[in-house]
């Protein structure tokens, strides 16, 4: 038995989806709005509608503007495929091929912002003011695609320059219950960007090759971003969020070249947890702006060098005392991480430092335990394969050589944390008065002179 709120793009009476699923989406939401217009009939009234995507390729010309609550909007597959790989080969090579655009269900994105609003070149735009908040609005199983970069790019390559005016889905008001699930987002500048979420989901999506990734803007709570397989670009963020509580970071792997990992700017009573996160510059994750009383446990860090060639030298502006985690905030638990920094001492910046992994930079209360540290001094590599390249710089760890890092760096303006067991005492500089420490003990080894064998936390 069919569903008068089942529809399906592809046998709606109005537009082509081919040529404008924006147009012709938007006429299936005003359908919606006419034909459930009473708030409450028979204690229901407005359940609300499901829109198929098939798989194939739709252009969007107009941007959809969703303002009713209970849409869900799904596809047959998220589609994603690396537009990076196939732009960065000769033209020529790509009738070798097996497939040059991404597919599944797939938006193809004709608009952009005219005016610099990001807003104005969104896929999809969610805006309702008023009370209730609009509500479970789902986006699940489908491809939207950017389909180029037409930024100003250093190696001439506009391709690579994570630009182009364009976003995927774009809430401004805000909501409640929202579910972004088993997506795919490429080639565009902001992939995600959710304002006031309350118990947000985003999980299980392929977000990869965007300027940024997940942008969570304004204020919220309760929400969660789980499974995620994300990317952003060396001037984005994958995962930024501000002025949240209650936000859970589970079991993503955060590929690197975002200028980080994850970002939280006022965050506060929050979780980073479990989550794989690998960046090829300083400041993989970032606790800005006060946020206090977060646990960030379990991680896996893992900092190494680009071995891509179209993006050698192409770095987020940020030294190595900047720190691997990097915290302005109080009362903050760091608990049981792993942090493998894999890098030529010769690119070190600033020359012949020592390159910090957990730096504290304001705040107090602090507590960083039990965290290990592996640091490695290799000879960096490049290769023009991006698949080759990566799989030979992570399965690589054997090294000669060891890499002197600060494990913990505290600086004056952040006082009375707690560190233990995360650094030898070589490896902290802090000022022993302010912070509790005890050093993660040392390997006792034949000195060949005294400096050698003796050791202690520098003060500062």
């Amino acid at each position: 038995m069919s569903s008068a709120n089942s529809y399906d793009v592809t046998t709606w009476s109005h537009g082509d989806p081919h040529e404008d699923i924006g147009e012709v989406i938007n006429s299936i939401i005003a359908d919606v709005k006419a034909r459930q217009a009473d708030s409450d009939a028979d204690d229901g009234g407005k359940p609300g509608a499901v829109i198929h995507i098939p798989p194939g390729d739709y252009r969007l010309r107009t941007q959809v503007l969703i303002d009713i609550s209970f849409l869900r909007i799904e596809g047959a597959g998220h589609g994603f495929t690396s537009s990076s790989i196939r732009f960065n080969i000769l033209q020529e090579e790509w009738s070798g091929l097996h497939e040059l655009w991404p597919g599944g269900s797939r938006i193809l994105v004709d608009v952009s912002g005219s005016d610099g609003r990001q807003s104005d070149g969104a896929a999809f735009r969610v805006a309702r003011e008023g009370s209730p908040r609009i509500s479970s609005i789902e986006f699940s199983g489908f491809c939207i695609d950017g389909l180029h970069f037409t930024g100003d790019e250093p190696g001439g390559n506009p391709e690579n320059s994570y630009v182009n005016g364009k976003t995927g889905i774009y809430v401004e008001d805000a909501n409640d219950s929202f579910r972004v699930t088993g997506m795919g987002f490429v080639y565009l500048e902001h992939a995600l960007t959710i304002h006031n979420a309350d118990a947000l989901s985003i999980h299980d999506n392929f977000i990869a090759e965007c300027g940024s990734c997940i942008e969570l803007r304004g204020w919220g709570q309760a929400s969660k971003i789980t499974d995620n397989l994300i990317g952003a670009g060396p001037q984005g963020r994958s995962i930024y969020a501000e002025n949240h509580g209650g936000l859970l970071i589970t079991a993503n792997n955060v590929f690197p070249r975002g200028a980080s990992s994850v970002h939280l700017h006022g965050v506060t009573r929050s979780s980073v947890t479990n989550n794989r996160l690998h960046a090829f510059y300083p400041g993989m994750v970032v606790l800005a702006a006060g946020s206090s009383e977060n646990l960030v446990s379990t991680n896996h860090f893992l900092r190494d060098h680009e071995p891509w060639t179209p993006f050698l030298g192409v770095d987020n502006g940020l030294d190595d005392l900047t720190g691997l985690l990097t915290i302005d905030g109080s009362d903050n638990s760091i608990i049981g991480n792993h942090f493998s920094e894999v890098i030529d001492s010769r690119s070190v910046r600033p020359a012949g430092a020592a390159p910090v992994i957990i730096r504290l930079t304001a705040g107090d209360g602090n507590y960083i335990a039990t965290n290990h540290i592996v640091a490695l001094d290799v000879a960096a590599t490049s290769n023009d394969s991006a698949f080759e390249a990566q799989v030979d710089a992570l399965l690589t760890t054997g090294s000669s050589r060891t890499l002197p890092v600060t494990a913990v760096w505290v600086d004056a303006e952040s006082t009375r944390n707690t560190i233990l067991d995360s650094g030898r005492d070589d490896q902290l500089t802090l000022d022993p008065t302010m912070n509790a420490v005890r050093a993660t003990p040392s390997i006792a080894l034949a000195a060949t002179s005294p400096d050698e064998s003796t050791r202690k936390v520098v003060r500062t």
